[in-house]
């Protein structure tokens, strides 16, 4: 009975870890893909993106020469909340950009959904702001989020 016990809330330990993990993990998860955004890794920030948005991302960046033309000059994390189901989450940002050849700066909050997949958070959508294009809503990672 004793080993039981001792089973059972090793179980129960280890599953929260888990869970706090997925948590815990969260931000880092965000700032990461913000800051390859910011500094123009669009490869790297590829790599927190939902599979199935990746071509598309990469596509739009070469398109519209954003190395060379699109700077940000802020991303500021406001709110991040995991889902209770702890495989989807909401963050809301603050983005400041410019896309050359206008030097007029844009603002906008963004609202980011991400999915937990695979041990890791990846972005699925985003609302508004530079990428908002390719990485608007869809019904594959709509429907992915509520998993």
């Amino acid at each position: 009975m004793k080993a039981l016990r001792v089973f059972a809330v090793t179980v129960l330990l280890t599953a929260c870890a888990t869970i706090s993990g997925r948590a815990d993990s969260l931000k880092p998860t965000l700032e990461t893909f913000h800051s390859r955004l910011r500094w123009k890794d669009y490869r790297g920030a590829a790599e927190y993106l939902v599979p199935e948005k990746r071509e598309a991302f990469e596509k739009a960046r070469k398109k519209l020469n954003d190395e060379k033309d699109l700077n940000i000059s802020d991303f500021q994390l406001e709110d991040a909340v995991v889902a209770p189901d702890e495989m989807s989450a909401r963050a809301v940002s603050k983005v400041s950009w410019f896309r050359l050849p206008s030097v007029s700066e844009q603002s906008a909050t963004i609202t980011t959904q991400l999915v937990y997949r695979g041990g890791g958070w990846l972005v699925a959508s985003q609302d508004s702001g530079p990428f908002s294009e390719e990485l608007a809503p869809s019904a594959p990672a709509a429907a992915d989020a509520g998993r």
